[in-house]
């Protein structure tokens, strides 16, 4: 039986610095721990309330072995989101429905994978915890998507699946929280390099075509991306 949906509200007590740890991408960061490249993306988002997982590669096999090796818990995570509903996204999700308690699933598909994972729509913006918004549904070519805003010290930062939407239109959606301060995640094959100016930092990850150009632009922004990287905010 598929769980209910529930309305996208919560109510958190605290906020503090955030820790982001990159657990699939197409590059690894950390060698020579065992980690594994594949073309996907998840992130790992530590808060001082709680763990949130943004996506989930496309191989549950290759999520978990991340994981393990960056000694991360599966049964930590309180929250998931998908950002849209793409194999290199929402591929590891199964596998990961089975080490998990019960947990809130945001995203934009009407199903969920097992009774432990509470389906709630991720149609609207709305607040996952303290700090952590969701822009909602935005609608993109070939796929709508979600991003996630995660308010850090010096600012909201953003962090994307692919931008299908795009990168204006996301940073466009996000700014209505305030003033954003970086961007992380997958940007496709995004140009308009112009945008990223006044950003404290860019990590281009997964899908970006043009990573080079991005960091042969913005030299003193850019962080790389890749399985491992750590990224405070």
């Amino acid at each position: 039986m598929e769980p209910l949906m529930k309305d996208c509200t919560e109510v958190m007590k605290e906020e503090g610095k955030m820790k982001l740890t990159i657990v699939y991408d197409n590059e690894v960061y950390k060698k020579d721990i065992g980690l594994k490249s594949d073309w996907g993306f998840s992130c790992l988002i530590e808060t001082t309330i709680e763990t949130i997982l943004f996506d989930t590669g496309a191989k549950g096999k290759i999520l978990l072995n991340n994981m393990e090796k960056l000694d991360v818990n599966p049964g930590n995570i309180s929250k998931i989101v998908i950002s849209h509903e793409h194999w290199d996204h929402n591929g590891g999700l199964k596998a990961i429905s089975s080490l998990v308690d019960d947990v809130t699933l945001y995203r934009l598909a009407k199903k969920s994978p097992g009774e432990n994972m509470q389906l709630v729509s991720a149609e609207n913006s709305c607040k996952l915890t303290e700090g952590v918004y969701t822009t909602g549904r935005l609608e993109g070519s070939p796929v709508d998507e979600q991003s996630l805003i995660l308010k850090g010290k010096k600012g909201w930062y953003v962090l994307t699946g692919c931008s299908h939407p795009g990168v204006q239109t996301i940073l466009d959606t996000a700014r209505q929280q305030g003033d954003i301060v970086g961007l992380i995640g997958g940007l496709h094959g995004f140009d308009n390099f112009m945008l990223l100016e006044g950003l404290d930092l860019v990590c281009a990850s997964h899908c970006t075509k043009h990573k080079k150009e991005i960091r042969r632009l913005f030299p003193k922004i850019c962080v790389e991306g890749g399985v491992g990287q750590i990224l405070e905010i």
